[in-house]
């Protein structure tokens, strides 16, 4: 597969840890992960945001690695976070999480189906 990261020069410059696209060819698998939940395998919700987005952030690496990906494989993110007050905290955790791989990435503030939740993530990924 061929990964290249595009940040047009006449464009703004991504803002940390994100590319502003990311241009795939010559994949072989893509897979589609839809939007993870803050809840465990024992149908538990934690209460603290830092806690949920570890928890979501683990479910997404469960998807992949059930898929025989990983996170470098990533090329997409779309967070939706149930207030902008928790951006700084999901930016650093999302930074832990994905080190170096700079996906292209969306963070949406938005009424979330169940009000315990405070994020959840959707991504796409390439290999």
């Amino acid at each position: 597969m061929k990964r290249e990261t595009v940040n047009a020069k006449n464009a703004p410059a991504p803002r940390g840890g994100y590319s502003q696209a990311v241009k795939i060819e010559d994949f072989k698998t893509l897979l589609f992960i839809s939007g993870q939940i803050p809840v465990s395998d024992d149908d538990k919700v934690p209460e603290s945001f830092e806690d949920q987005a570890r928890l979501v952030w683990r479910n997404i690496d469960a998807q992949l690695k059930a898929a025989g990906m990983s996170k470098a494989d990533l090329v997409k993110v779309t967070t939706f976070l149930s207030d902008r007050h928790h951006a700084t905290a999901n930016r650093e955790i999302r930074s832990e999480y994905l080190g170096a791989n700079a996906p292209a990435m969306s963070v949406v503030i938005a009424s979330i189906f169940d009000g315990k939740w405070l994020l959840e993530v959707e991504a796409i990924a390439a290999q």
